[in-house]
């Protein structure tokens, strides 16, 4: 088919505006050359997409397909021809990176914001999903690379651990481990847990945890998002392993966090699609997120120093 670009952008107009003249005025066209826009359009793909009227345009249901598809095909488009022009200095254009809620809402704000001051010409698109689905972005090339947890299935991927994380006990202020400074795994003994769902990367970390420590326990309820877990906490509903990330910078009023002994951590990571190079400008942004988890690090090290400074005998 010799379809222009220009065709499918007047069409998607066409089907957001439902009238050609208001189309013409939007994007600079007279409504004849609109109308026969939309009639080489129709020629070329064999099918009739709209319907003509004499108040308004109303889509086929051919039309309605393609509305509802080619939107994200434009963009598709318009941001590769972003990252081609971008390598000719690697400062320019648009990076996708998907990542698991619990890094997209704890690391990436920090990240993008980063990106703007740094790079203003690059555009770092987040795609906050459970972690299957960021691996799944990231193999199929829909994303350049993707920010995850420790995956179990790495032959497919190149990993870069940016990050490593401890898992903390969070229970109501009135559980018999909230008297504790810290909390042995095996103190999880008969509890009933409120843990992430296994769509989540932590919670085949943490149930490898728990065995490991040989820790026989209930599940209360298992539950998509760490804030839905902490209200279920403070509704008594049980206690709760979370990774570190997952709490709140203000801190959690009602409940009680501690540190889990032995400490077993899980790993973030950033990965992209094997035997796939990274562009220059997805190499930038790749170093930017990797830099920003080293501060997090770094960050979280002065913390500790200075409460075990604070917690020396006087």
């Amino acid at each position: 088919m010799n379809v222009t670009l220009r065709q499918l952008q007047v069409f998607l107009s066409v089907a957001e505006t439902r009238n050609f003249s208001r189309t013409g005025d939007l994007i600079g066209l007279t409504q004849p050359a609109v109308s026969r826009s939309i009639t080489e359009l129709e020629s070329q793909v064999g099918l009739q997409l709209v319907n003509r009227t004499t108040r308004e345009v109303e889509l086929t249901d051919a039309g309605r397909s393609l509305a509802t598809r080619l939107p994200r095909v434009l963009d598709d488009l318009d941001a590769t021809l972003q990252d081609v022009a971008g390598m000719a200095t690697g400062l320019r254009g648009r990076v996708r990176v998907a990542s698991s809620p619990t890094l997209s809402a704890n690391l990436m704000p920090e990240c993008i914001a980063l990106c703007h001051e740094l790079h203003p010409g690059m555009e770092l698109m987040l795609l906050d999903r459970v972690q299957n689905a960021t691996l799944a972005s990231v193999l199929s090339g829909e994303v350049d690379f993707g920010v995850v947890i420790d995956p179990e299935d790495r032959e497919a991927l190149t990993c870069e651990t940016i990050l490593t994380e401890p898992f903390y006990l969070a229970c109501p202020l009135s559980h018999r481990l909230a008297r504790k400074r810290t909390v042995n795994w095996t103190d999880l003994k008969g509890e009933s847990l409120v843990l992430l769902d296994h769509a989540s990367g932590s919670r085949r970390l943490i149930d490898e945890a728990l065995s490991a420590q040989q820790v026989q326990y209930t599940v209360a309820q298992e539950v998509g998002h760490s804030t839905t877990i902490f209200r279920m906490l403070e509704a008594g509903l049980g206690v709760s392993v979370i990774p570190k990330l997952a709490l709140p910078p203000q801190g959690l009023a009602g409940l009680a966090v501690r540190p889990l002994t032995p400490q077993i951590g899980r790993h973030v990571m950033l990965v992209h699609r094997r035997n796939r190079a990274l562009s220059p400008l997805a190499q930038t942004a790749w170093q930017l997120v990797r830099e920003q988890a080293a501060k997090l690090h770094s960050d979280d090290v002065v913390a500790a120093a200075a409460t075990a400074k604070d917690h020396q005998p006087k």
